[in-house]
């Protein structure tokens, strides 16, 4: 079973996101919190394994909350789940530990989807704001990652990583086999000194930003 714990200030949509986990087979619910300061306290307590965030909370922010629950504990991640879709929410909510960027009209298949891919390693987006990300990358090349020997088919998938995507779907766009493309991200997270996907990811949204 994986944990889930919501934090949305909404209760209509709290009570929603707490039956949608609850109806789905191997998810259970551990907590649903209205405010960051409850989450805060009670979060590191339940150990679950993944958060759903509001970004608008009273007091605290849902950004500033992940980045303090990520300092209490590490491996937690957590889905940022909000109507806002701007490209400076969504790089500050990835800088302060998130692993995946939804929209709250987002489908339901789309939140029990990305649950399941973050437990697995992945980092989902929806769509529109994936194409936001891209486009970003484009018009703001990365060169302090650059800078640090990727190769144009290193950058190429990390890119693909800023999407959410799969290895398996890196794989069959790129042509190449899933091992290769585990060995492209061996050479990645070493290069850039990280330990994984959304670390990479967070990585290369700061050169972004800042170049």
């Amino acid at each position: 079973m994986t944990a889930v714990a919501i934090v949305e200030d909404n209760e209509t949509v709290r009570l929603m996101l707490r039956e949608l986990i609850e109806a789905t087979p191997r998810l259970r619910c551990v907590g649903a919190f209205a405010t960051a300061k409850e989450a805060l306290v009670e979060i590191p307590k339940l150990r679950p394994d993944v958060v759903l965030m509001d970004i608008h909370l009273p007091g605290e922010s849902g950004i500033t909350c992940t980045a303090r629950l990520k300092a209490k504990v590490p491996g937690l991640l957590v889905i940022i789940l909000t109507v806002y879709k701007d490209i400076e929410l969504i790089f500050q909510a990835l800088k302060a530990g998130a692993s995946g960027y939804l929209l709250k009209r987002a489908p339901k298949e789309d939140i029990q989807r990305a649950i399941a891919e973050v437990c697995s390693g992945g980092a989902p987006m929806t769509g529109e704001i994936a194409r936001l990300v891209v486009h970003s990358f484009q018009a703001s090349p990365a060169s302090g990652i650059e800078k640090q020997g990727l190769s144009p088919r290193e950058l190429e998938i990390l890119a693909m990583l800023s999407e959410g995507i799969t290895n398996k779907e890196i794989a069959v766009r790129l042509g190449i086999s899933s091992e290769t493309v585990r060995t492209h991200l061996g050479h990645i997270y070493g290069k850039l000194h990280v330990q994984g996907r959304t670390e990479a990811v967070t990585k290369y949204l700061k050169g972004s930003v800042h170049n």
